[in-house]
């Protein structure tokens, strides 16, 4: 696992990850946003040419993080798997195995949009899937980043980058963090998602990710 980067958020300490992810270390939590699963078998399906081994890649990460964090709990902020096609037999199977490997850690997911189209994962996967909001401590855990009346929202949904000017014609599109006052997003998990790019003013932080570490942006 990458050097995580702590910064204090609702009066609690997160970890944002190199991997694309928040660590939350008083609930032993790991928050993931936006793997769709089954997003290039879903695309082949459709005679699209797409990139082979997304779903092994994502999970490659995610055997990683669990296995360098003391988690007690997975949950993913929405779109688990991409849409109806994501249920092919060899999609299921690498998610039945990899399930099968961290059988203590408790798995919920709280449903997305893609969600709702691809259907819930196999009752077999033993993820506990819930509608948003899910209420934990300071935080509203959502996928869409709607406004919470009482709690600090972190979501998904978006999949924030950030550009970054070099000099002359230079640029990158970074996946990022936006931490904001009422509303934090995280970037997508997905090896195989697109992102929206988000501006930084007064209003909110950002972290970017790059070469594995995180970058916070002045």
């Amino acid at each position: 696992m990458s050097t995580p980067y702590p910064v204090r958020l609702a009066g609690e300490e997160l970890w944002l990850l190199p991997e694309k992810a928040i660590y939350w270390p008083d609930q032993q939590a790991l928050l993931i946003a936006d793997v769709h699963f089954g997003k290039a078998a879903a695309y082949r399906r459709l005679c699209q040419p797409v990139p082979q081994g997304t779903t092994t890649s994502n999970i490659a990460v995610l055997d990683q993080l669990l296995a360098s964090l003391p988690c007690r709990q997975l949950i993913f902020l929405g779109d688990f798997l991409h849409g109806p096609g994501s249920h092919a037999t060899a999609t299921l199977s690498a998610l039945a195995d990899w399930r099968a490997r961290h059988q203590e850690v408790a798995m919920t997911l709280i449903r997305g949009n893609h969600d709702k189209r691809a259907g819930d994962p196999p009752a077999s996967l033993n993820i506990r899937v819930v509608p948003e909001p899910l209420l934990l401590g300071p935080f509203a855990l959502q996928h869409e980043p709607d406004p919470h009346p009482t709690r600090h929202v972190l979501a998904g949904h978006v999949h924030p980058v950030y550009r970054l000017n070099g000099r002359g014609r230079q640029r990158l599109r970074l996946r990022c963090f936006r931490l904001g006052m009422a509303i934090s997003l995280l970037p997508a998990f997905g090896a195989f998602t697109g992102g929206y790019q988000v501006e930084n003013d007064d209003s909110c932080r950002i972290f970017v990710i790059g070469d594995n570490e995180i970058w916070p942006v002045s």
